[in-house]
């Protein structure tokens, strides 16, 4: 049995096949937009690679549509039938595994899948870069931070994947507070990944963390090689670009990006529509009018209500319909959650907690309720990590309850959240943090004057 670039098994007979995958799985890491055409071109030279239908129905539930999902169980038939073929490794039955086990709802024993093929072969980054995405989906930073850590040593000098590892390696410290360690593994995993887009963004979110504008504009603008080739991860980065610019006060930048770049290609992609409704709804939490930007979003969103693949989605899907006014198409997101919390698995779990809460907030904001928005919301607030996305990312929905406690009043409770949001930065106050702590000691001041 051949390896790949991973120096782990992979049961290709052909060299032409081999290199494909090598060159998917440098893809993959750089999230680059030939992940899917080199995959392909293995899969029809050589249709009994099990492992390669198990990537395609992983990769195609990592992107969190429904209409995704009849894709991942016809990967996964195909997938079982070359596995009746012909002998597999045991890598290659942990993916099928894993494929097998998120479309019974558990994601969670997918990543198990994964880890136990990282037990066996940790130099094996395709694993460790597949776990960590379903884990960053899950809002599990601590266990991306553990999986990544466990198979470092494996991911020396010479191993030709290593910058991408780091990549990784340095958005889990920053997910989990060690801001310089991050930065440091970001900025070396690009010497040795000059392409790795999701190392760079890594190091964008120290920076943004750490309330520092200008050095995480500088690192964006100073290496668009990494990012300005990879697939949609590049209007990503013109978001966090956008956030930069907003806490510089540069909020004519941040809606031109918004226009120009990030908008640019009007594509419905959970992530992209995320990027877009969260930037919005800063601006709009700024004062800025952004005119009928919602309607394109809420007109996308109204297709997702029944999507239920990713609570982090709908959630933003909910932000795209209420600023787009669509009342009905809320309504029906909130009775689909209602159903959906009665079921069970992973996600189930999810709606249920934090979800229900978090969207009878965002219903309640959208309806100027803000004295209710501010309750649900802040019940919402402990399990919000597990509906997936980054701290810069949920960060929209901190902010949307901070201002809901502001402008109903509760000032203590909203100065209590303000300080764990500090705190989360390690003490770094943002230009968010320094108006809404001006905001309270003005309200607090009026009656004694």
């Amino acid at each position: 049995m051949n390896s790949d670039v991973c120096a782990a098994p992979v049961s290709l007979a052909s060299a032409d096949s081999l290199a494909h995958w090598n060159k998917m799985i440098r893809a993959y890491l750089a999230h680059g937009p030939s992940t899917p055409q080199h995959l392909g071109a293995v899969l029809d030279a050589e249709p009994d690679f099990a492992m390669g239908h198990a990537a395609r129905g992983l990769f195609s539930l990592m992107m969190g549509r429904a209409e995704m999902w009849q894709v991942a169980e016809d990967a996964r038939t195909a997938a079982h039938t070359a596995r009746g073929r012909g002998p597999v490794s045991a890598r290659e039955q942990g993916w099928i595994d894993a494929l097998d086990q998120w479309l019974a709802d558990s994601p969670t024993g997918a990543i198990a899948a994964l880890e136990t093929v990282l037990e066996k072969h940790p130099s094996d980054t395709l694993s460790a870069k597949a776990s960590q995405a379903i884990r960053f989906i899950l809002g599990d930073a601590p266990g991306m931070r553990r999986s990544v850590e466990r198979v470092l040593h494996t991911h020396g000098p010479d191993h030709p994947l290593r910058g991408y590892l780091m990549g990784c390696h340095a958005f889990a410290l920053e997910e989990t507070g060690d801001y310089a360690a991050a930065e440091r593994a970001g900025l070396e995993g690009l010497i040795h990944a000059p392409d790795d887009a999701w190392g760079l963004h890594a190091v964008a979110h120290v920076h943004d963390m750490r309330a520092e504008p200008d050095a995480g504009i500088a690192l964006i603008e100073g290496n668009t090689d990494a990012w300005q080739g990879s697939n949609n991860f590049r209007y990503h980065v013109w978001w966090h670009k956008a956030l930069l610019h907003l806490d510089r006060g540069e909020r004519d930048v941040a809606l031109a990006l918004y226009d120009s770049q990030i908008r640019a290609e009007k594509t419905d992609d959970y992530r992209d529509i995320a990027n877009a409704t969260s930037l919005l709804m800063r601006l709009e939490l700024e004062g800025v009018n952004v005119r009928d930007r919602w309607d394109e979003l809420g007109a996308l969103a109204e297709n997702r209500i029944d999507d239920g693949c990713v609570v982090f989605a709908d959630l933003h899907y909910q932000l795209a319909l209420s600023g787009a006014a669509k009342g009905d198409a809320a309504r029906a997101m909130s009775d689909r959650f209602a159903r959906d919390a009665r079921q069970t698995g992973d996600m189930a779990e999810r709606v249920s907690d934090p979800g229900l809460s978090a969207l009878a907030g965002l219903n309640a904001f959208a309806e100027g309720r803000y004295g209710d928005a501010f309750v649900q919301l802040s019940d919402a607030r402990p399990r919000m990590p597990t509906i997936g996305g980054s701290h810069a990312q949920r960060d929209v929905f901190e902010r949307m309850t901070i201002d809901a406690g502001l402008r109903a009043g509760h000032f203590d409770a909203t100065e209590q959240i303000l300080m764990d949001r500090l705190k989360l930065r390690a003490g770094h106050e943002d230009r968010f943090a320094a108006t809404r702590f001006a905001h309270l000691s003005r309200a607090r001041a009026i009656p004694a004057q």
